[in-house]
């Protein structure tokens, strides 16, 4: 009984850690330029890649010549 206590424990505490950790890691905010840039070519890029391929545009599209398979 005492096992299963410890083992919980440790489990728990576990869990509070990775919580702890995880919650900060997301909050930083980005030191130089550089990264300002990334952080922003990354946030375009999806932008994008989320219009190009959301399932009403995919669905309803005619292909066209740049697609690889035959109708």
């Amino acid at each position: 009984m005492i096992e299963l206590g410890v083992l919980f424990g440790l489990l728990a505490a576990m869990v509070v850690f990775l919580i702890v950790k995880l919650g900060r890691r997301g909050n930083r905010a980005t030191e130089n330029a550089d990264g300002l840039l990334i952080e922003q070519t990354r946030r375009t890029q999806a932008h994008s890649d989320r219009s190009s391929y959301s399932s009403l545009t995919v669905h309803n599209t005619f292909p066209t010549m740049r697609d690889h398979r035959q109708p």
